[in-house]
């Protein structure tokens, strides 16, 4: 990096601010949210937005086959492998303004501030959005970041389904971000991630900014109990093989499953549908996803195995057919020790309070960290809400987090 001191360097809390709240106005809901969900409509609108800002900010821009965008500001060596930070503009269908768009305008930020002070990196540095983080529109969560990982397949990627039977790949055509670079990771200095905690954890110890170690082990699954349809006025209680009989009993007991391993253990039922979904015919099918979290990834496998036998014993009782599908199996994470350390140095260097916490929420950084140097940097948001339209963080704990990005990918990228 140029011979320049640079221990006094802060980004513009102002135009971070402004990047956020203009972004927020697409897919703005009613609340003071954002539905910007994955491939939409309005998911196409903040890309556009955001490869402009890149593009304004004389970056080079790419996108790949998965629609992820990397948008790169030359280092002083072009052959050094880059330092990259990012996250995703894609929200939950009731999400906020910070989770995800974050992470992404804070690595943009980095770069105008580094183009502010005319300063040339060894390293290139990359202000990286993945493609569908959130997984609300096409299950598994992490999509993009996963099939560049090289956690799942391209053809996987492309091929899945949301509810009206639209993929992947006809979405990313549609809205014209079917990138021409291939979806596949590449040679990293290393990687960061700056985020909400999405929990109440640092705003509880009044701390400012968390210093990522790991991420908890998720699991999630599909639960679909299949009966049999009849009328719901002439059918008596006791004949019936109504799959919903079974599904309150087993959602009771998988409740109690995750007290028995309190207080670390996580157990969520984020959508249940029956079908055909007539108020007057009992249901043939019912469908309940599950969202199993746990620090330990074989406390984790330990609960899914709990809820097979549930389902099988609950299920059989009445005379119907259970069945557990597994969407996702994403194994507890530990970060690098020098991202870690980088994250750690920034923060006490620039006098911030902080703590190492693991994450309890999934993130790109999870299929990142298995191919390259990966950390995350936290900061508090009010109440520890997220995945709400009434999600809200601090200006100056926004600043904060990507004042530690800045200086960790500037310690990095020096090197």
């Amino acid at each position: 990096m140029t011979s320049v001191n640079t221990s006094n360097l802060r980004i513009s809390a102002d135009r971070l601010w402004s990047s956020l709240m203009e972004m927020a106005e697409i897919g703005k809901t009613a609340r003071g949210g954002c539905n910007r969900q994955a491939l939409t409509d309005e998911d196409k609108q903040g890309r556009d937005l955001f490869m402009a800002w890149c593009d304004a900010a004389g970056c080079d821009i790419s996108v790949d086959t998965m629609g992820n965008i990397f948008a790169r500001r030359s280092g002083r060596d072009a052959a050094l492998p880059a330092v990259i930070a990012g996250s995703h503009l894609d929200t939950q269908p009731t999400g906020g303004k910070f989770d995800g768009v974050y992470g992404v305008l804070a690595g943009l930020e980095v770069i105008r501030t580094l183009n502010d002070n005319k300063l040339e990196t060894e390293h290139p540095v990359e202000a990286v959005c993945w493609t569908n983080e959130e997984g609300a529109r096409f299950s598994p969560a992490m999509l993009g970041s996963g099939v560049w990982s090289g956690e799942f397949s391209l053809g996987y990627g492309h091929n899945r389904t949301n509810k009206e039977g639209q993929t992947v790949l006809q979405e990313l055509q549609r809205i014209g971000y079917l990138g021409p670079a291939e979806c596949r990771s590449k040679p990293l200095r290393a990687a960061f991630e700056v985020h909400i905690e999405q929990g109440p954890i640092l705003e509880n110890a009044g701390l400012q900014i968390g210093v990522v170690g790991g991420v908890q082990a998720i699991g999630w699954y599909d639960l679909v109990i299949e009966g049999m349809p009849c009328h719901a006025g002439t059918t008596p209680m006791e004949v019936r093989r109504d799959p919903v009989m079974a599904l309150y009993v087993i959602l009771d007991k998988l409740y109690q499953v995750a007290d028995d391993f309190k207080p670390r253990a996580r157990i969520t039922f984020g959508d249940i549908r029956t079908e055909p979904g007539s108020r007057n015919t009992v249901p043939e099918r019912v469908t309940v996803t599950v969202d199993m979290r746990h620090p330990e990834r074989t406390q984790v496998k330990y609960m899914e195995q709990l809820m097979r036998e549930i389902v099988r014993n609950e299920c059989g009782k009445l005379r119907l057919a259970g069945e557990v599908r597994e969407e996702l199996d994403s194994p507890a994470i530990s970060f690098n020790d020098d991202c870690i350390r980088a994250v750690r140095n920034a923060a006490g260097a620039l006098g911030y309070s902080n703590m190492q916490m693991v994450s309890g929420a999934g993130h790109d950084s999870v299929y990142v960290s298995r191919v390259a140097p990966t950390s995350m940097i936290f900061i508090p948001c009010e109440g520890g809400l997220s995945h709400n339209e009434a999600e809200n963080a601090r200006k100056e704990d926004l600043e904060a987090g990507c004042n530690v990005l800045l200086h960790a990918m500037l310690e990095m990228a020096a090197q």
